[in-house]
């Protein structure tokens, strides 16, 4: 019951955060203020993810620590060399940068991998339960681990095409060509692949209800904000 309540609670602070913010950058005098509250917003987030983490071990933390290290260094390379994702340039909107790139863009990287590990990890598993279910023989375990794979570093890449024209109009980054190359999401692709196949291979609690309520959340206001901002 405890931990039904802190998903709960959890949920409605996310969406008390986003429809304020979606309020706040569409409909009132105070868009800037909004804004520059990202920050804010996104380690709310990550509070709330790492409270509803059913256990914290070292693997988990070795993996958060890795994924971070793994978007700010790969981010560093694209903002100061463009071998990575394209030629852009972060703005003030995100706080505290190192190589030029905000240190919460690391945090970013592990929640939206983190979100997509778990819950391409609860589907299968539920597809799994079907299957054995109806009596029908199990996905072999190859072919799911490519699955889960693929499928989330899909789901990775298809936020971030959902965010970046968003990104953009808040002033979070710009690119130097004015568009969005099609090699931002190729390298979005590879990296989260590579850092989901990792944690496929590292033993953590792959079961966080509020992860996938997160990621449908934050899809939902990007998604809202693309439309109508």
């Amino acid at each position: 019951m405890y931990q039904i309540n802190k998903i709960h609670t959890s949920t409605f602070l996310a969406l008390l955060f986003h429809v304020s913010g979606l309020i706040g950058i569409l409909f009132s005098p105070y868009k800037d203020w909004f804004i520059n509250n990202t920050p804010l917003n996104l380690l709310v987030m990550f509070a709330l993810l790492i409270w509803n983490q059913p256990k914290i071990n070292r693997s988990l933390i070795g993996f958060s620590v890795i994924a971070f290290s793994t978007g700010m260094i790969t981010e560093i390379i694209g903002v100061n060399t463009g071998l990575l994702f394209g030629n852009y340039t972060y703005g003030s909107v995100m706080g505290i940068k190192v190589g030029g790139v905000p240190l919460l863009i690391g945090l970013n990287w592990f929640i939206v991998v983190f979100c997509c590990v778990v819950i391409m990890e609860q589907m299968h598993q539920w597809v799994k339960d079907k299957y054995e279910t109806m009596g029908q023989p199990a996905m072999s375990v190859k072919l799911e681990h490519m699955s889960i794979i693929i499928d989330g570093a899909m789901m990775a890449t298809f936020f971030d095409w959902i965010m970046e024209p968003v990104a953009i109009k808040l002033g979070f980054w710009q690119w130097h060509s004015g568009a969005i190359p099609f090699y931002n999401y190729c390298c979005w692709f590879f990296i989260s692949a590579a850092l989901i196949a990792l944690s496929r291979k590292i033993a953590f609690p792959k079961r966080n209800d509020f992860a996938v309520h997160l990621l449908i959340i934050q899809a939902l206001f990007f998604l809202t904000l693309r439309i109508f901002l």
